[in-house]
């Protein structure tokens, strides 16, 4: 008998007794007020937040962002705010995503916002290149402020993924919680490594209408 087969024979011997699943049907995580506790999980983990009466709002806090600008290129699919033409990049018009590796900001619909973990769900249903998300030097999100939700409990049933709709047609959706980050053995976090520099979450007040996002 090799060394393998005596290794898997005793690890065989060793069973751990199966577990039964937790019960799910409980009461899970809430806050007081979740959307105090959003701003706050959201710091944690790198990104910045505030809540804003309008997107007219959205515009003005835009021109106090470091970089913004300065930016070279832009794509905004959140409609009417205040950016010069010839920085406007049309993400419809692009074919390949590899062509937005110079956007320097993109200015994004979110679906909504977890305030357990500061996370935010985004889908391709409004965005042509998910990449976009991931490659662009900074991401502003922007979310209804009615949109935040106790827990991930409550935020799964809110993705659509059970549904059949969601199944059959190809989609994209993941929850995006700060900018990109890595930490490595010297234990030294850096902020930005391997995509968005910065991200910042606007929390709108005033109801708008998602089918403006472009």
């Amino acid at each position: 008998m090799s060394s393998r087969d005596k290794i898997l024979k005793s690890i065989n011997r060793h069973l751990v007794p199966a577990a039964p699943l937790p019960d799910m049907d409980q009461a899970w995580i809430q806050f007081d007020n979740p959307t105090e506790q959003f701003l706050t999980m959201l710091s944690a983990v790198g990104g910045r937040g505030e809540v804003v009466a309008n997107l007219q709002a959205v515009s003005a806090k835009l021109h106090e962002e470091p970089f913004y600008d300065d930016a070279k290129q832009i794509c905004s699919l959140v409609p009417n705010l205040d950016i010069s033409a010839d920085k406007q990049v049309d993400l419809n018009a692009i074919e390949d995503p590899h062509d937005l590796a110079d956007i320097d900001f993109a200015i994004v619909p979110g679906e909504f916002a977890v305030a357990e973990n500061g996370a935010i769900w985004v889908t391709d249903a409004q965005v042509k290149h998910k990449a976009l998300y991931f490659i662009a030097q900074h991401v502003v999100i922007v979310v209804h402020a009615s949109d935040i939700l106790h827990n991930m409990h409550e935020a799964y049933p809110r993705t659509g993924l059970n549904t059949e709709a969601f199944q059959q047609t190809p989609h994209f959706g993941v929850f995006i919680s700060g900018p990109s980050k890595t930490a490595d053995i010297e234990q030294s976090l850096v902020i930005g490594a391997h995509g968005a520099r910065s991200l910042r979450v606007f929390l709108v007040e005033e109801s708008f209408d998602r089918a403006q996002f472009k």
